[in-house]
């Protein structure tokens, strides 16, 4: 999963980086060449992405399964309960945030805060409360693969899957969609993922990689 994110992040830095350091006379050729290369790259990703739930869930689910006794839980809803109460969940989640993300604008006159604090702070901390409770739950118990799986699965979710495919969708409907992000914002993302592989790779864990993590 760690070596994932480190592709994922690559195919982030090369338009970025691209995009950066040419400077062809003509500047809707290097827009089309980046825009082609995305929808390449998106493609080859979500291969990658398939190629991994075909891994974790088929050919080699059992490495992804906790071993420990105590960490077998008896399911509280069976199986129809559970996807109308997903269903349920997301549908009041996908209209919660547009209702939040119409009422930005408004927060930023008021507070005086900037747009790109709110998008990218607020909101992600307030989307993400379920997911963040349920990692800290999982690391008191001292379940630290059921926690970093939580972290990681969902960032491979967002970069492997959601945008190669908002990519792909834009090509279809001839939406000019690329992968080509803030080359600061790409860094800090493509850093973070370094930090994050050296820090779990030896499969052991202290309390200083702890505050490497958070520092970081």
């Amino acid at each position: 999963m760690s070596s994932l994110m480190v592709v994922s992040s690559a195919s982030l830095i090369i338009p970025a980086v691209l995009n950066a350091a040419s400077t062809p006379p003509d500047h809707s050729e290097l827009e089309n060449y980046i825009l082609t290369l995305s929808r390449v790259a998106s493609i080859v990703l979500l291969i990658f992405y398939g190629v991994y739930l075909f891994f974790q869930l088929k050919t080699h689910a059992k490495l992804f399964i906790e071993n420990e006794e105590d960490n077998i839980q008896i399911p509280q809803l069976d199986s129809w309960p559970s996807v109308i109460v997903l269903l349920s969940a997301t549908i009041g989640v996908t209209i919660c945030s547009d209702y939040l993300v119409d009422s930005i604008e408004g927060v930023v006159k008021a507070v005086h805060i900037s747009r790109a604090f709110v998008g990218l702070i607020l909101v992600p901390i307030v989307g993400n409360a379920g997911e963040y409770a349920t990692t800290v739950s999982a690391a008191v118990r001292r379940k630290l693969n059921l926690a970093i799986s939580i972290i990681v699965g969902s960032t491979l979710q967002i970069a492997l899957m959601v945008t190669p495919l908002m990519v792909i969708i834009g090509w279809i409907i001839h939406q000019p969609m690329s992968l080509r992000f803030d080359p600061f914002q790409t860094t800090v993302f493509s850093l973070a993922v370094l930090v994050v592989n050296y820090l779990i790779q030896d499969g052991k864990t202290n309390y200083f990689a702890g505050a490497l993590l958070i520092g970081s």
